[in-house]
């Protein structure tokens, strides 16, 4: 499936790109060939495959939320740079 020149010019105005020539030639060339290795793919016989996500098996690595002692507030401010009266000091964000 190739991409014409126009179609890369009219992909570039929606996401307000300037391309010069060059470019317009390079993309167009480059998609096409992206989309020719697509629609090869788009051939092969996957009855029998099921559908997946991921190429390969996930498994959620997080711990089971366990309800559990808080920290008190002397462990808590153990490692802060800057604290104060038992609170955190951070730098001020909105001036």
């Amino acid at each position: 499936m190739k991409i014409t020149k126009e179609e890369v010019v009219y992909v570039a105005n929606l996401a307000r790109l300037d391309l010069d020539d060059a470019s317009i030639e390079k993309f167009a060339s480059q998609i096409g060939t992206i989309l020719e290795y697509v629609d090869t793919l788009n051939r092969v016989d996957t009855k029998g495959v099921r559908p997946t996500s991921h190429a390969i098996s996930l498994t959620n690595a997080f711990r089971e939320d366990t309800q559990r002692e808080h920290l008190d507030r002397d462990t808590a401010l153990a490692n802060a740079p800057e604290k104060e009266d038992g609170n955190f000091i951070v730098p001020k964000i909105i001036g």
